[in-house]
């Protein structure tokens, strides 16, 4: 019931359910990773149950393959569909260029790969989530886990010369294992606090011997949809320039509720 939400989830609710605006049937979905996302697969799980919708999903971890698959959604890998209609997934930070920061969830390697791959991608989030200056949340850095600490002394190395505010660095921990990403590597964390270059950060830290990829996703957003508690979304279209605001009318009634997966 929407009534039992609290406002931010209610926020990424209504997001979620706008986004699904951006798909009809015969598309190839790309299917992102975290809280929001996952209102979104439920969303489009209801459309293909209640509404014959038919697309096919590439989920970009193992997590949204088995919820996609709990709401009946079919599922197909990246190789097998070779390219996609529509990403839609969430983020942990963007700004006004549509610029992100991604992987709070541990699935950035994934969500680039699944969102470049893409004609368009289409980022839900909370109001919560935009800022002016990417940073304060941390930037996610996926290294492969062989001489991981030689790859985070490198990394702090490297950001004494990039313009951010902080400089510390952790390794992503799991309890008290190091955490594991689906593709089997680490993930450390950079607590950079304000990036003021985040295209040049992006390309540099990539260059680092034991990085695989980072969390800053430069010019491969074309669209945010931004949901408020109060069944408001703005729609920010990057590519035609637009930007619109609605109100979204969602029933406490809403079948996404009934019997949702865990």
């Amino acid at each position: 019931m929407t009534s039992d939400l609290s406002p931010i989830d209610r926020a990424k609710y209504i997001a979620a359910r706008r986004s699904c605006d951006f798909v009809e049937s015969g598309m190839r979905v790309g299917l992102g990773t975290g809280s929001t996302a996952a209102w979104m697969v439920r969303s489009l799980g209801e459309m293909v149950r209640e509404e014959g919708l038919d697309i096919i999903g590439v989920p970009t971890s193992s997590r949204t393959a088995d919820l996609a698959r709990q709401v009946g959604i079919p599922v197909a890998s990246l190789d097998e569909v070779k390219w996609l209609d529509v990403t839609i997934d969430g983020a942990d930070e963007f700004d006004e260029n549509l610029n992100l920061i991604k992987g709070g969830g541990g699935a950035l390697l994934q969500e680039k790969i699944v969102a470049t791959a893409s004609d368009r991608m289409v980022v839900i989030a909370d109001v919560a989530k935009e800022v002016r200056y990417l940073g304060a949340f941390p930037l996610p850095v996926e290294t492969i886990p062989f001489g991981w600490q030689t790859t985070k002394a490198l990394l702090e190395e490297t950001l004494v010369n990039m313009d951010v505010l902080g400089r510390e660095t952790t390794l992503r921990m799991n309890d008290d294992v190091p955490y594991v990403t689906d593709e089997g590597n680490y993930i450390i964390d950079l607590h950079l606090k304000r990036i003021a270059n985040p295209r040049q950060l992006a390309l540099v830290l990539n260059q680092i011997p034991g990085v695989v990829e980072n969390g800053l996703f430069i010019d491969i957003c074309d669209a945010v949809v931004i949901g408020y508690s109060d069944g408001t979304v703005e729609v920010r279209d990057l590519n035609v320039g637009t930007v619109s605001e609605e109100q979204i009318d969602v029933l406490d009634s809403d079948n996404i509720f009934a019997g949702e997966p865990d």
